[in-house]
């Protein structure tokens, strides 16, 4: 798809210039007023900062430790401060600001590696070594990013910096040729890909990357001698075009990210801005690619499991707060055509503020400029869609109904008409099934335990009501060095038995692609979806089980029912163990209940889950209620306070939940 227009491209590329430099004063003095004021403010406290160094000891820390943390607060920090303080100086262009981001920029030009620890080896999934090595850069994540920051301020600044010493944007350019140009076009790092190995964000947040620092550098080296090193623009598209297609062909046609909504944010929106570069370069080659099916389910997930404020659906590592909307999303929408999406971001953007505006803990500079040229557009956009939202939602549904038409019915997203502006909807590529009345929503997860950042959390479901958490799926700690390691399923977060599902004879799912949910059938109706799987063949055959069904189902405007019914071979234990994880605790409703056990006269076992809902049990019996303390940084961005876990003993071959 890419690679076919990079590869017969004939014309000469354009610089890009989406987003004026510093001299462009009328575009940085008609920018959105309340954003300058703050962009001042924010840069002003980094006036005189002082950019810590990154030690051979920092480095080291990971390797010993685990720890990753440490490291990359001191190497974030110097990022945040330096996107603060260019911005600053772009909006008030006086000096004030420049001591310091040239400080900034030294500083960083003069770590030793732009790699993180945790990424530091030459072969994926190989042990990382100790130390970096200077003379072999590695292309991780980081160090593109990093070689994007520079190149963004230089592009930016380069007139003001070239007053004081051109050696400034001398240094960068060097840089960038030995970190970012030489290894990209003479090393080959698995996530550029070679059509065989599953790829990730990793692909299309590094190629990203790679590009912006490219083209935003207009005195790319060797320019003037392109076939010197082998390096060339006409090369780095092409290369970066193939690695595009081979993320693509990773996605399935509904344009699910398999690792949830949070990475989203460094895949479909990595994706869109690489698209954005490419265009503006080769003067709209690649714009006819925003109308491919695709791409635009791609485009579209992040508001389809959006459920309210600021929760979406989440499994594997990704965290049920996964971010405020912003300028790359609504950019995407309007790409695409999709006028709920649009409407959505803007207002999500909005209500996200301060934070949104200024992006002030985003590594990426980039995304920060985009932000400064988008605001006054997204307030512009929010106010007239507030007249017609309800516009904006037929559009937005009609849109997502067209896409599903023209893709192939058997591997596109399946959607009905619904609720309140969003979809019902199944994504066949994950398992991922997603129903909503105006007040409950229910996501299951089917699909296989072999997903990027994977939990083992096959045939798990969460329910929200009223836009608040009711059944959750917890997500994931602060990533360590086992986090990625084989003791990674030593982790309770991953486990299947910290999902809500169920422990069979003692054992909990494994991972793996061949532990996965069969026979999955689902119907989404007006009235009533469902979703119907069996996932025995999730857990090792020491659990004994032939078949362990669930159907998890939406009557709308009435309750949500899970129904479980299991299967053992003969001579098998029959022993399941329920697990029910919930934000809000849960406490036995004494008044429904008539026996010893809390079941009431119909052998109903009842729940009240904080004042958000209720949960109704036939078929099981209370083990325990269990509360889990948050002590977890990474965590307590998602939860404020503890949540709980509440254990069922089944006690036949039926459970049934009903919830409302």
């Amino acid at each position: 798809m890419f690679y076919e227009i990079a590869v017969n491209y004939p014309e000469s590329f354009r610089p890009f210039t989406l987003y004026p430099p510093i001299t462009d004063r009328a575009a940085w003095e008609g920018l959105d007023e309340e954003w300058k004021k703050e962009t001042l403010t924010l840069g002003e406290s980094y006036l005189q900062f002082d950019f810590p160094p990154l030690t051979a000891t920092d480095f080291m820390d990971f390797t010993k430790t685990g720890n990753r943390v440490r490291y990359e607060n001191k190497c974030f920090s110097k990022r945040h401060a330096l996107n603060a303080l260019v911005l600053a100086e772009c909006v008030e262009d006086k000096g004030r600001f420049l001591d310091d981001i040239i400080n900034g920029i030294f500083s960083i030009c003069e770590e030793s590696a732009w790699q993180l620890p945790p990424h530091n080896s030459y072969i994926r999934d190989t042990p990382q070594l100790l130390l970096p090595d200077s003379t072999a850069p590695v292309l991780d994540l980081f160090a593109c990013e990093s070689g994007a920051v520079l190149a963004t301020a230089g592009y930016l600044l380069e007139s003001r910096l070239d007053v004081i010493s051109p050696f400034i944007t001398k240094r960068i350019r060097h840089e960038l040729e030995q970190r970012i140009f030489t290894p990209y076009l003479n090393s080959h790092f698995w996530w550029m890909g070679n059509g065989k190995e599953p790829m990730n964000n990793w692909t299309i947040w590094c190629t990203q990357n790679v590009l912006l620092s490219v083209f935003l550098l207009k005195n790319f080296p060797q320019k003037e001698s392109p076939e010197k090193n082998g390096i060339s623009e006409s090369a780095v598209l092409r290369k970066a075009c193939r690695s595009v297609d081979y993320f693509l062909a990773e996605y399935g046609e509904d344009g699910c990210c398999d690792e949830g909504a949070q990475y989203y944010r460094h895949a479909g929106l990595c994706l869109f801005n690489a698209m954005e570069i490419l265009n503006a370069v080769t003067n709209g080659a690649f714009s006819e690619l925003y109308k491919e099916p695709k791409i635009r389910n791609i485009a579209s997930y992040i508001y389809n499991v959006h459920i309210d404020g600021r929760y979406y659906v989440n499994f594997a590592d990704c965290s049920p707060v996964a971010g405020r909307a912003g300028a790359r999303e609504f950019l995407f929408a309007l790409r695409t055509d999709n006028a709920g999406m649009a409407a959505f971001a803007a207002s999500d953007f909005l209500a996200g503020m301060p934070d949104t505006l200024l992006l002030p803990a985003e590594n990426n500079l980039y995304y920060r400029l985009q932000n400064a040229f988008t605001v006054r557009e997204i307030r512009n956009y929010a106010a007239a869609s507030s007249d017609t939202a309800a516009a904006a939602t037929a559009a937005e549904a009609t849109t997502a109904t067209e896409t599903v038409t023209a893709a192939n019915a058997a591997t596109t997203a399946k959607i009905s008409g619904t609720t309140p502006g969003r979809p019902d909807i199944y994504y066949p590529s994950v398992g991922l099934f997603l129903a909503r009345d105006d007040s409950l929503c229910l996501a299951v997860k089917a699909g296989d335990n072999g997903d990027s950042h994977n939990h083992n959390d096959t045939g798990s479901f969460t329910i929200y009501k009223n836009g608040k958490p009711l059944f959750i799926d917890v997500g994931v700690e602060s990533y360590t060095k086992k986090t990625f390691s084989p003791q990674r399923y030593e982790i309770w977060t991953m486990q299947s038995a910290y999902h809500n599902l169920p422990t069979i004879n003692g054992h909990m799912q494994r991972d793996g692609v061949s532990y996965c949910a069969r026979n999955v059938s689902y119907q989404l109706h007006d009235d009533k979806c469902y979703i119907d799987m069996d996932i025995a063949a999730a857990y090792p055959t020491e659990a004994g089980l032939i078949s362990y069904k669930r159907n998890a189902a939406l009557v709308k405007g009435e309750e949500i029912i899970i129904k479980d019914t299991c299967f053992f071979h003969d001579g098998s234990t029959k022993t399941v163990i329920m697990s029910l994880m919930t934000y809000e605790k849960p406490v036995i409703d004494k008044n429904a209940s008539c026996c010893s056990d809390f079941t009431g006269p119909d052998g109903i076992l009842t729940f009240r889950i904080g004042s958000v809902g209720t949960l109704r049990v036939k078929g099981g019996r209370l083990s325990r209620i269990k509360a889990i303390p948050i002590t977890d940084a990474r965590l307590q961005t998602a939860w404020e306070h503890e949540l709980y876990r509440i254990l069922l003993d089944v006690t036949g071959t039926e459970l049934e939940m009903r919830i409302s």
